[in-house]
């Protein structure tokens, strides 16, 4: 059943916010993917949505749309919505078919992230070998990624809270000092800062240049100088 309420607050960096509502009792949490509006929300908005309970955590709405939107759907004519049958008829074939062409694309995307993570790997045992690292190196990166992968989930936890948040130039500093494929994972599995075009931009910045920094250390000194 839909209940109504009011998004009493809203954080844009964050990208969550709560909703109060008569029938529910306590504020419930509310993140930007389960916004439905056509224009970002608004502090003081009326809206409706679907409260679920997810384990101990407090109640969640989900299907969160403008209550102004939702009044305006059914001002259509009879004779538009006549009109308009026949191309939505067609519609679930076509979105069908998208999503059938989109699903190539979203596993190959994976692949970057391992080509790179193996290099990486590569680069860690050719300086375990050459001696330009000691193998404390190998077990030392195992604990950063554990520890990075933990970070991120802490701070998704801590978003669905409304509690202290990381900083996002301390998961990026993270990263850069060889913990991003820990965090890449944190991406797929937690889903967390994986819509955020902005941080994945650093991010991939940041697990690249701790590649070509790795990657100088090891083998400069073996390269062939220019005569």
């Amino acid at each position: 059943m839909r209940k109504q309420g009011t998004l009493i607050r809203w954080d844009d960096a964050k990208g969550f916010g709560f909703i109060e509502s008569p029938q529910s009792s306590a504020q419930l949490f509310v993140h930007i993917r389960d916004w439905r509006g056509k224009a970002p929300p608004a502090i003081n908005s009326r809206v409706s949505f679907e409260e679920i309970h997810v384990g101990s955590k407090g109640p969640r709405a989900m299907d969160v749309r403008p209550e102004n939107e939702r009044a305006a759907a059914p001002l259509q004519s009879p004779r538009a919505t006549s009109r308009t049958a026949a191309p939505a008829a067609r519609r679930p074939q076509r979105s069908q078919s998208s999503r059938n062409t989109s699903a190539p694309r979203q596993e190959t995307s994976a692949w970057p992230a391992f080509a790179l993570m193996i290099v990486w790997l590569g680069l860690l045992v050719a300086g375990v070998s050459l001696g330009r690292l000691t193998w404390m190196f190998l077990p030392a990166a195992l604990v950063l990624n554990l520890v990075t992968f933990f970070v991120y989930w802490q701070d998704k936890f801590a978003a669905t809270k409304g509690a202290w948040r990381t900083a996002e130039n301390t998961l990026h500093l993270f990263g850069l000092l060889g913990g991003w494929p820990g965090a890449w994972f944190a991406h797929q599995i937690l889903r967390h800062k994986s819509s955020k075009q902005a941080f994945r931009n650093v991010y991939w910045m940041t697990a690249i240049l701790n590649v070509i920094a790795l990657g100088g250390w090891v083998l400069l000194p073996w390269l062939p100088l220019a005569r």
